[in-house]
């Protein structure tokens, strides 16, 4: 009875709430001493929340005495983090005074500190409201491609997913809402991502190691769509947009609706778009594709890039409880995406002086186009409860499901099918101040059942399942704000239908004859059946990551950030298990478990006996911001050294596409002279997952001058250079990038004009050719119309004007999709 006696009042200790004041109250102001109006309050650890009205006061009714921390944030000024002292009789006459600046200020809700990207030690872009809006595009990495440090690896508008400083694939994780994506889009360029830009609210790019947050997969950086799927208020408010582009004939509508009645939130969201393909200055192909494939111009590639038509269209449906303390909600999408995949077709390089109509009209061509159609089926569930208690301030509650299926279809078959089931939940606790540290741990539990079947189903079947801890700490040391933290996890992978390494691959110094091979895999045996050979792999990883970063603000307006951090990352299953075709790459991949092995001068593929190690990556960030004034700017230096990267490396073998090809049968007709040109017309070049040590550096920068009070200048750029230590260039890395816009606000009017110099990059990696420059002239404007108590606004936006030809380093299709040519697009949207 004592135990139970002292227990329980251990609990009650630890449960009972700090003892109330009556009021908490004060004034905000601008450096002028003019009241802030609209400026929004919060106490940090609770869900109390208050605005400032015309005479820029606010008041909390019933807050506890001791130390609180505010956080203050208000349109075109600097946030603003204080602790106040409330003593038991309250405080009724607090004056804070916050800064204006030129830089747009947005909170971030990627990671679990409240702060805007000009607070956080690690480098933060936010594109939100109108600037969304007016630079959203059909894919994620074409509505990004204009962020600091982030680019597109443009799949001819199709597929594009975002680079961020010259990482892609699984090292830059996809979320919504803070949780994965759930897609196949880290597995290869030509697959699109499933998050849609056109009913986002916000999206939020972490760029650097992201780990602490997100897991080994967020090594490089994470992309984070926010929308209002989980509702966490029942005020009614809207969004309608059509949209009409000329370039590809696209035509967009979406909307959104967030409402509600008394606790209870509702959210639903839709959308539809289609396009045709897109137009472009000239040909498709650059001088050396078209001359190699002269013989196909009657085939078109003038004027447009064929195959890249697309329809997508998705919905959301949304409901949440709302408590004093929070709320509790789901939502349920469905997205639904077909899409060309350009330089897929399979007929087009195979010679064909002419295009035969069959009895239904159909060319060849028609015929041997691929598309892609993809579906998604999403669940989320999300929480966050706020508690004013002795040690717990919070608990953050996230789960994820989704069913995601992506078909490749020739001929009106489908020719490969990806699937990914995955199942993803995340809980934070978050603790009281202690000692004035905020901070808490993480539990994170991720599992994806991924499959592959088909003629191109380069990965096999595959169970990746992750279980992580972490642990993250911040506190204000007077005018520098500390931030650490750390997380430990433990990743399971495994393949049951690896393909051992017999298959037909082999060197130029291997010539086709008539002979076949009866027990070598892929051929077949006397029955006429097809030998196929497979083996289980499992293999299992404990990466871990560490975090310090601080920021300083040194001076009224200004302040350093500085972040180093040790991040580890296990591989994927495709880095590890592929031995297939991938034509989206237009290669044959193969994974780090096989190696590269030369006997009495004959090269082949075998499984290798070594262990294959974790990539480990230290990275040091160093940001100087000012924040002040009408001038203001974001300076941004990183050092990334990656050791045992894992990086594609050309072995000098060809392998079959996986197709049948006619022509096959009258190979020996070929001319003498063509037959060395003709010997891998119909193979592909073979890349292994190797392992080296890499850095990766660069810089970034921002500068926004507020002319006047309707003019404001943006200047960016930056640069990345990427390399192996041993010598040599990684592949697609983005070149030296400089822009400056131009922006008009004025009364009802809103416009900019806006200019990029993609400079050209000739530091290229084995067999990778260089891109010449190009410059690109963008304008937008828009007129604002009130209508009662809503609006609507009139839009026209402009792209490439010049109409150049302009070739993406970082894209698979540079040598036969260019980026579209002259752009106008008219819209309309509403806000209600």
């Amino acid at each position: 009875m004592k135990k139970l006696t002292v227990l329980a009042a251990t609990l009650g200790t630890l449960l009972t709430p700090y003892a109330l004041a009556q009021t908490l109250a004060g004034k905000i102001s601008d450096a002028d001493g003019l009241p802030v109006v609209g400026a929004k309050v919060q106490i940090m650890g609770t869900n109390l929340t208050q605005t400032t009205d015309n005479q820029g006061r606010f008041q909390f009714d019933k807050v506890r005495s001791g130390t609180l921390e505010l956080h203050l944030s208000a349109p075109r000024f600097a946030h603003l983090n204080t602790d106040v002292e409330v003593p038991e009789t309250g405080l009724s006459n607090l004056n804070l005074t916050m800064i204006n600046t030129s830089m747009e200020v947005v909170d971030v809700t990627a990671t679990p500190f409240h702060s805007s990207a000009l607070e956080s030690s690690i480098p933060v872009s936010v594109l939100a409201g109108d600037n969304l809006r007016m630079r959203q595009a059909a894919t994620l990495g074409d509505t990004l491609k204009n962020e600091v440090g982030v680019h597109s690896n443009f799949y001819a508008s199709v597929a594009s997913s975002p680079i961020i400083r010259g990482l892609d694939g699984p090292r830059v994780m996809i979320t919504q809402n803070g949780l994965g994506a759930g897609d196949a889009s880290r597995v290869g360029p030509d697959h699109v991502t499933a998050a849609e830009a056109s009913t986002a609210t916000q999206i939020e790019v972490l760029r650097g190691p992201s780990t602490l947050f997100y897991g080994s997969g967020a090594i490089g950086g994470v992309v984070n769509v926010v929308d209002n799927r989980v509702p966490k208020d029942t005020l009614t408010r809207g969004e309608a947009t059509l949209e009409r582009d000329s370039v590809n004939n696209q035509k967009l509508m979406s909307a959104s609706l967030n409402t509600g009645t008394d606790n209870v939130g509702v959210y639903v969201d839709g959308f539809w778009r289609e396009n045709d393909d897109y137009r472009i200055p000239g040909h498709a192909e650059t001088e050396s594709e078209h001359d190699e494939h002269e013989h196909h111009d009657e085939e078109g590639g003038y004027g447009t890039v064929e195959n890249t038509a697309s329809e997508s269209k998705g919905f959301t449906l949304g409901s949440s409880y709302l408590l004093d303390n929070g709320f509790v909600g789901f939502s349920y999408g469905r997205l639904e995406r077909e899409y060309g995949i350009p330089g897929h077709a399979h007929g087009e390089e195979h010679g064909h002086e002419e295009d035969h109509e069959d009895e239904h009209g159909h060319t060849d061509e028609m015929e041997e186009s691929v598309y892609a159609d993809m579906k998604q089926d999403r669940v989320q569930i999300l929480s966050e409860l706020s508690f004013d208690h002795a040690f717990i301030s919070g608990i953050n509650s996230k789960f994820a499901y989704t069913d995601y299926q992506h078909a490749e279809v020739e001929d009106g078959q489908i020719g490969t099918l990806f699937k990914n089931t995955s199942k993803e939940a995340r809980i934070e606790l978050l603790h009281k101040h202690y000692h004035n540290w905020r901070g808490g741990l993480s539990l994170h539990y991720k599992q994806s059942d991924f499959e592959a079947q088909g003629d191109e189903a380069f990965s096999p079947p595959s169970d990746t399942e992750m279980l992580a801890l972490g642990w993250m700490e911040e506190r204000h040391f007077g005018d520098v704000l500390v931030q650490l933290g750390a997380r430990i996890e433990h990743v399971e992978i495994n393949a049951d239908q690896v393909r051992f390494p017999e298959s037909a691959v082999h060197g130029d110094e291997v010539h086709h004859d008539d002979e076949v091979h009866e027990d070598e895999p892929g051929h077949e045996d006397e029955h006429g059946d097809e030998v196929a050979e497979f083996f289980t792999s499992s293999k299992d990883f404990t990466p871990y990551s560490l975090s310090a970063g601080l920021v300083w603000d040194f001076h009224p307006g200004y302040n350093m950030a500085v972040s180093l951090s040790r991040s580890q990352r296990a591989p994927s299953a495709a880095e590890l298990f592929s031995f297939g075709p991938h034509i989206g790459t237009n290669s044959f991949e193969v994974g780090a478990i096989f190696e590269l092995v030369e006997e009495e001068g004959e090269r082949f593929l075998s499984v290798s006996d070594n262990d294959v190690e974790l990539e480990t990556s230290t990275n040091l960030d160093i940001s100087l911001r000012k924040v002040s004034g009408d001038l203001g700017f974001v300076l941004n230096a990183f050092y990334n050294q990656a050791d045992d990267f894992y990086y594609q490396q050309a072995t000098g073998l060809f392998a079959g596409d996986g197709h049948e090809h006619e022509e096959e049968e009258h190979a020996h007709e070929e001319e003498e002279h063509g037959a060395e040109e003709e010997l891998h017309a119909d193979e592909l070049p073979v890349y292994l997952f190797a392992q080296e040590d890499v850095v990766l550096h660069g810089f970034e920068a921002q500068v926004n001058w507020q002319i006047s009070a309707p003019l404001k200048l943006v200047v960016q750029g930056d640069y990345i250079r990427a390399r192996l230590k041993q010598g040599g260039d990684l592949p697609r890395i983005p070149p030296l990038r400089l822009a400056a816009r131009l922006n008009y606000e004025y009364e009802q009017v809103s416009a900019d004009i806006g200019l990029t110099r993609y400079f050209k990059q000739d530091k290229t990696a084995e067999l990778e050719s260089e891109t010449s420059g190009y410059t690109l002239l963008d304008a937008n404007v828009t007129y604002h119309v009130p209508v009662g108590g809503n609006e609507l606004a009139f839009y026209l936006k402009g792209s490439n004007l010049t109409d150049e030809e302009a070739r993406v380093h970082t894209s698979f299709l540079k040598d036969i999709a260019p980026l579209p040519g002259r752009s106008l697009a008219v819209g309309v949207r509403g806000y209600f």
